[in-house]
Formats: C-alpha cells, sequence, structure tokens
C-alpha cells in the first residue's frame, strides 16, 4: 500500500499536519516515538484557547481528532528513511517497510539539559530554557540564567521584562568578557562566577543554587541556554540541507529542497513555540494536498 502522506513526529506539527490533511480525505500514516520535546514541562502557554494545558493532555486531544479523521496513528520508531524514485519509504525498529508519495518530518529537538546533581528533578517545573513560555510563572522572583557561553547573555536581559532579581551564573566558564560583564551589571544582572556543586529543591522546585566552596544563592526558578540537538538523523540521511546545527532549511510551504519531502515544528527553522509548530504543520499539509492535487490533474 502507498499512503498518500507519511508523516514521522507525533507532537503539534505531525499531528496538525494530520488533521489537515485527513480533512483533505488523504490516506495519512503518522509515526509517534512519544519524545516530544516539552513532554517534560508542566503546562503549554501563547496558545489561545490552551493556556496552561499539560503536553500530555494535549496531545491526547489532538490524537483524537487526527483520528476523527481517519489517520491512521502508530506509537513505533521510525529508524531509516529514504526516497525511491517517486516515492518514499520509510522502515520502522522491527525491519517493517511503509511507502509514501509525501512525506513531513515533524521529529523535533531535545534540549541539552545541565547536568548538575538535582537539574533532572527541576527540568520542565522550575528548570526551563524559554522565557516567553514560563517567564510569567516567576515574574518577580529571584531567576538565575545559566550558560555555557556567551549566548546567554541575551537570555538573562530579556528576562528582565519578567524580574529585576536576575543572576548570571558562569559555573567559574570564562566566555563573559570583562565589557559584557560590565553591560550585564549595568543592567541590574548580578553575575556570579563560581563553580557549581549541585541544584538544590524540593518536588520539582528550586531553592538555591549550591557551590563548590560550600556558599549557596537562594533561587526561584533557573533558565539556561547550553543549545539543543535534533531528535534524530532522518533530515540530514535524506540529503536535506541543514544549518549549521543539524536543522532543516525549508522554504515559506515548509518544503526541503528533495521534491515531496516538507520539515515542520521545531526540526525546521522557525521560532520554538507550540503554535508555531502547529502553524508549520498545518502550512506543510496544505502545500502537500496542493501538489497531490495537481499532480492527479495530470495523471
Amino acid at each position: 500500500m502507498i499512503y498518500d502522506v507519511i508523516i514521522i513526529g507525533g507532537g503539534p506539527a505531525g499531528l496538525n499536519a494530520a488533521v489537515v490533511l485527513g480533512r483533505c480525505l488523504r490516506k495519512v500514516l503518522l509515526f509517534d516515538s512519544g519524545k516530544q520535546r516539552n513532554r517534560y514541562s508542566h503546562g503549554m502557554h501563547n496558545y489561545l484557547t490552551r493556556d496552561d494545558i499539560r503536553p500530555d493532555k494535549f496531545l491526547e486531544m489532538s490524537r483524537a481528532e487526527a483520528k476523527k479523521y481517519g489517520v491512521i496513528q502508530r506509537s513505533t520508531e521510525i529508524s531509516k528513511a529514504r526516497k525511491t524514485g517517486d516515492t518514499f519509504e520509510v522502515i520502522d525498529k522491527n525491519n517493517k517497510k511503509y511507502h509514501s508519495k509525501k512525506l513531513i518530518l515533524a521529529t523535533g529537538l531535545t534540549d541539552k539539559i545541565p547536568k548538575f546533581t538535582g537539574a533532572a528533578e527541576l527540568y520542565g517545573k522550575s528548570m526551563h530554557h524559554c522565557p516567553y513560555c514560563d517567564g510569567w510563572e516567576v515574574r518577580h522572583k529571584r531567576i538565575g540564567v545559566y550558560a555555557e557561553s556567551k549566548n546567554g547573555i541575551d537570555l538573562a536581559l530579556i528576562l528582565t521584562t519578567w524580574s529585576k532579581k536576575i543572576t548570571f551564573y558562569t559555573n567559574n566558564k570564562k566566555f563573559l568578557r570583562s565589557d559584557k560583564e560590565a553591560m550585564l551589571q549595568a543592567n541590574g544582572i548580578a553575575v556570579h562566577h563560581g563553580k557549581i556543586k549541585a541544584l538544590n529543591g524540593n518536588n520539582g522546585y528550586i531553592k538555591s543554587v549550591e557551590f563548590k566552596d560550600g556558599t549557596t544563592n537562594k533561587c526561584d526558578a533557573l533558565f539556561f541556554s547550553i543549545g539543543y540537538e535534533v531528535q534524530c538523523d532522518l533530515v540530514e540521511n535524506l540529503g536535506c540541507y541543514v544549518d549549521k546545527k543539524n536543522v532543516a532549511k525549508t522554504n515559506r510551504s515548509q518544503q526541503t529542497n528533495i521534491p515531496g519531502l516538507y520539515v515542520a515544528g521545531d526540526a525546521a527553522r522557525d521560532m520554538h513555540f507550540v503554535v508555531v509548530a502547529a502553524a508549520e504543520g498545518a502550512k506543510a499539509g496544505v502545500y502537500i494536498n496542493k501538489e497531490l492535487n495537481a499532480e492527479e490533474m495530470m495523471a
């Protein structure tokens, strides 16, 4: 059987693409490995009518909508994908093969998490990477910023939107030039160069940053900027053009340089919001349907 579209990735981008295509009466098969980037989050934000909804509840509702339109969904990880002539072949971890006319990759990203003792328990509850997603919840509180490069400077500055009690932690890394440190301090941001030993908290909520010398700094939330990785290597293996972070380059319709291959969501290049990922999925679905329609008219 050849599906009209196979979608790899069952987050907001993949599921919204599935709904659009299902409503177009297309034969759609969606694979989801269950590794959504925001699965540890306490709640989603910046999405009208869905503020504070837990990501797992949002996905449950979204899967039900896709099912209503005949989308076939599989909780299976895809290990390989290739283009063979005018169709795509994807192979799951059990070596089963599936074929489609078009392919959407919505596999997303994985954040690099600080490796301090206690960090894993805090991630998604009081340790975050996006101030627009989680800044409101910690407004006016004591906010820490952890970075391993100068990229954290912009994060620290933008967080002054939500609080005037910001501390920038370098963990004794030597990336912060004296002029940049002076700029942070001029904007009311304290800079702490101590070597971090652990992040202390309770039930997922940070209380303090503990240093190797035995001292601590009180902290109500910690934002970090140490980068991210793509969830899988399918984009590059299929021959897509990627940027220096291995994120796929797409045009305005979410199409890659490979005809028939689309990438949507965090695995593409746009802003990393759930609402943006969903919108990219919708765009990909519309353009794929137009492309399929044109091909059918010419057949």
